[in-house]
């Protein structure tokens, strides 16, 4: 397994990836992301997600963003985690966040956050079981907000 940036060479790849059909709620498209990492382009970090010359998945991560938008706080985390419907519970879920988590400690950084929409199809299990816990907060419409220390 292994994360490459996006390149015009692997673009229709990336916004192939689908996630399950019920787990559309949770995620934004592929689409969306890159569309928000091309007006964020000092704080996203999209990486197409390969497995052998396949695309499995998609993630962004975000580095140092302003998350309260006063100045007072600036976290890194993952932004998107969007893995292809028929390649769901194969480690690449797991894969991208240990490796969010690393480039986020090689960065000098000690926590990694991520927020997820809560329901019966969301991804609360995954990221709880990745060692992510809750920190009471909540973040775009209602979205738990959580967080992993890394390093």
């Amino acid at each position: 397994m292994q994360l490459e940036e996006i390149t015009s060479a692997n673009l229709d790849a990336a916004l192939a990836v689908k996630v399950r059909p019920e787990q559309e709620f949770a995620v934004a498209p592929v689409v969306k992301s890159l569309a928000e990492a091309y007006v964020h382009p000092g704080v996203a970090w999209p990486r197409l997600i390969v497995n052998e010359d396949r695309a499995v998945g998609f993630l962004m991560a975000f580095f140092d963003i302003d998350w309260k938008g006063d100045g007072s706080v600036f976290r890194s985390g993952l932004w998107r985690l969007n893995i292809a419907a028929g390649e769901q519970g194969r480690g690449y879920g797991r894969f991208a966040v240990r490796s969010v988590a690393a480039e986020i400690h090689r960065r000098g950084g000690t926590e990694c956050y991520v927020t997820w929409e809560e329901g019966e199809q969301g991804p609360a299990g995954f990221y709880l079981g990745l060692g992510f816990h809750r920190n009471g907060e909540t973040s775009g419409g209602g979205q738990t907000v959580g967080v992993l220390g890394v390093g």
